[in-house]
């Protein structure tokens, strides 16, 4: 059953955003379309990307109903390179939607068995690709860095040597049942670079936000939140140093950071490791 797509902390976003009425807001990960709609609703207009191709249908619909207030992008985010305008606001949603793992076809879930796919976009190697192509040492990096598996180096044997075609056939490879997740979650995050397409967006961020401009992101893997927590450290401290005071001279402020409260947790369990943080631009 494919379970619908809750937006997780989109209060949160649409305290810290303000009033974005008549404002310009990049959605860089558009998914559902649940933080371009609420944005939508709230006057401002959004430009959305996503480089899942399922997403397009959804889309659609926004701009049919929005107009020349919705432009849709069908890019990873790391396109906001290209992006040639500047705006009031820059929104990050990360992760991975309920749309892909519930669908079994894609391959991300070890719930049912499917393609060892992975893939957000119709590009690049699947999973099935990543592990023929890549040696023991490699797969076992991937698996710590990125899973935080214990026995990285093991398991990276293990699926060498079996190259498992099927969602079905890497889980049954994984002797410690709670290797499971963490070893689908890193293939995953290797399949589709997402942490380089992280890095590589937020180093264009400051230059398409305008005075007073925010970015904010939600984070649900401790490597991304890692990332975009020392990226906006750099960027709210004197020469990207975290022992000195936040000063009047730092390219942006810091705001608060959020994470979810008991309610949306009880409503939607799926967000119970997000963090939200956000910036503002200083002029």
């Amino acid at each position: 059953m494919i379970q619908k797509h809750i937006p997780v902390l989109l209060d949160a976003v649409l305290d810290a955003l303000g009033d974005i009425s008549g404002r310009s807001v990049v959605d860089c990960t558009f998914g559902a379309g649940g933080y371009s709609r609420a944005f939508l609703e709230r006057g401002a207009n959004v430009i959305a990307f996503d480089r899942d191709p399922n997403v397009v249908a959804d889309a659609n619909v926004l701009a049919a109903e929005y107009g020349d207030r919705f432009t849709f992008v069908p890019r990873p985010f790391s396109a906001l390179a290209d992006l040639d305008v500047v705006v009031d606001a820059i929104v990050f949603d990360l992760g991975i939607s309920s749309m892909q793992i519930d669908v079994p076809e894609r391959g991300f879930s070890f719930r049912a068995d499917a393609p060892l796919d992975m893939r957000m976009s119709a590009d690049g190697m699947t999973a099935a690709e990543l592990i023929q192509s890549t040696d023991v040492a490699q797969l076992a990096r991937i698996f710590a860095d990125y899973g935080d598996v214990k026995k990285a180096a093991a398991v990276a044997r293990a699926v060498k040597q079996a190259a498992p075609q099927t969602t079905f056939q890497l889980r049954d490879l994984i002797y410690n049942p709670r290797d499971v997740a963490p070893v689908f979650q890193a293939l995953r995050i290797a399949v589709n670079d997402e942490m380089g397409e992280l890095e590589r967006a937020l180093a264009v961020v400051p230059q398409h936000l305008k005075c007073g401009g925010r970015c904010l992101c939600v984070t649900f893997h401790s490597l991304e939140d890692r990332i975009v927590k020392n990226t906006f450290r750099k960027w709210t401290t004197p020469l990207g140093d975290p022992r000195m005071p936040v000063v009047a001279t730092a390219p942006f402020a810091a705001m608060r950071a959020v994470v979810p409260s008991e309610a949306e947790l009880k409503h939607n369990p799926r967000a119970r490791s997000a963090h939200m943080r956000g910036v503002i631009k200083s002029c």
